[in-house]
């Protein structure tokens, strides 16, 4: 029998949904089934510190059809909130493992972001490694705000594409607030946010090896990747994060937790 409800954890202003990627792929497949548009915002750490700050933010991530766990610390608190089967959904291997699914099930994968080139490199590597996977667009927008008409253009060709999946990698937060500007309006049922994806897949940035990924120590590798770049969000942003959980489990199990009909 299908489980019609959807169990969500409460981190601090956000709603993860303690799953797996089996089961992620699964709600990803019915979307895609039935045609229903909605869109999938992956969520670390930073994701859940950005909707402490900008509480506009937390609107789109509260309307999403899915927000997995995508850092550790996601995992871990969800396991805490008796949530024992956690895993942690992580954007590239939600990517890949749904390019896998979507081999055997007939799904057109669109990519649009990433700097120039990095999609197309993005794509070959898929290729690659899944010879026959659908491939309805590729697509890298500028590092700036679309005018109108840059943005219907944009829709429409993925309207055409007849794409499944449009996988967006355009950074976060602008990845997600596009992403709930545009469910439903470019044709794919499913929307996914993915970050860095297309930069570590492409082979463009360097992915923290797994036993750093499977610690919690990823944040630690990207950082001595790009400190320029990361430091305020892991030197600064992480410690708060940690102060404000904590706070928030003293408040017991109970508390932070909903079920919703599907």
């Amino acid at each position: 029998m299908m489980d019609t409800q959807r169990r969500q954890v409460k981190i601090l202003h956000t709603w993860i949904d303690p799953i797996d990627m089996p089961a992620a792929l699964a709600r990803m497949g019915g979307w895609i089934a039935a045609r229903e548009a909605q869109y999938v915002c992956c969520a670390p750490a930073h994701a859940v510190m950005e909707c402490v700050d900008h509480p506009e933010l937390r609107a789109v991530y509260e309307q999403s059809g899915m927000t997995t766990p995508d850092g550790m610390p996601m995992v871990w608190l969800c396991r805490w909130y008796g949530h024992s089967s956690t895993q942690r959904v992580y954007g590239p291997d939600l990517l890949l493992a749904a390019c896998a699914e979507g081999v055997e099930r007939g799904w057109r994968h669109y990519f649009y972001g990433g700097a120039p080139g990095v999609a197309e490199r993005l794509v070959e590597r898929l290729r690659e490694r899944f010879p026959s996977i659908q491939i309805a667009g590729v697509e890298s927008p500028p590092f700036r705000a679309l005018t109108a008409e840059e943005d219907a253009q944009a829709a429409e060709r993925m309207r055409r594409s007849g794409a499944d999946v449009v996988w967006v990698g355009i950074g976060s937060p602008r990845q997600e607030q596009w992403m709930a500007a545009h469910c439903g309006k470019v044709g794919a049922p499913v929307l996914v946010g993915v970050g860095a994806a297309f930069d570590f897949l492409s082979g463009c940035k360097p992915q923290a090896p797994r036993w750093m990924q499977r610690s919690g120590l990823e944040w630690l590798f990207r950082l001595a990747n790009e400190p320029g770049r990361l430091w305020r969000r892991y030197v600064l942003g992480y410690p708060r994060f940690v102060v404000l959980v904590a706070a928030q489990l003293l408040r017991g199990r109970k508390a932070n937790q909903r079920t919703l009909e599907k």
